[in-house]
């Protein structure tokens, strides 16, 4: 009867154990998921923010030397692409990573304000700072994935 009883708890047990390994292993997988999902939003992000970044930059070029309105309205519609392809990474990288969300926003707001400048030294300065910006939400990625 013992020889039962051990049998019966030693099944139990195994299963049990089984049950606890497939369930860690899965958690685990779907970390790792998420992890290398993130990675891709962000480098899609920064990458993102830069093309934009460029494009705000020969925009507001083009009209502090009076380029011509063909010339500029080409330059808005690049910009509007650029600027278009921020938002599902932006999205992603705060849904992935919630404490990534303010300096994300914060890294496309500052390329976004890329405009209207006065003169070459305020451009400068945006460009400046929304570089800035995105080595912030770098530096704070590189924290949280650590």
């Amino acid at each position: 009867m013992w020889s039962t009883v051990i049998a019966v708890a030693g099944t139990l047990l195994g299963g049990a154990l089984t049950g606890l390994l497939q369930f860690r292993g899965e958690r685990a997988a779907r970390a790792e998921r998420r992890a290398e999902a993130l990675r891709l939003a962000l480098g899609e992000l920064v990458a993102a923010l830069g093309d934009h970044r460029r494009a705000m930059w020969h925009r507001e070029d083009l009209r502090l030397n009076g380029a011509s309105q063909e010339a500029l309205q080409a330059a808005r519609a690049a910009s509007h692409v650029t600027r278009s392809a921020v938002t599902a990474p932006l999205v992603s990288v705060s849904v992935l990573e919630p404490s990534l969300a303010e300096p994300a926003r914060k890294a496309a707001l500052a390329a976004l304000e890329i405009r209207d400048v006065a003169d070459r030294t305020v451009l400068a300065a945006r460009r400046e700072a929304a570089i800035a910006a995105t080595d912030d939400l770098v530096a704070a990625a590189g924290r949280v994935m650590a």
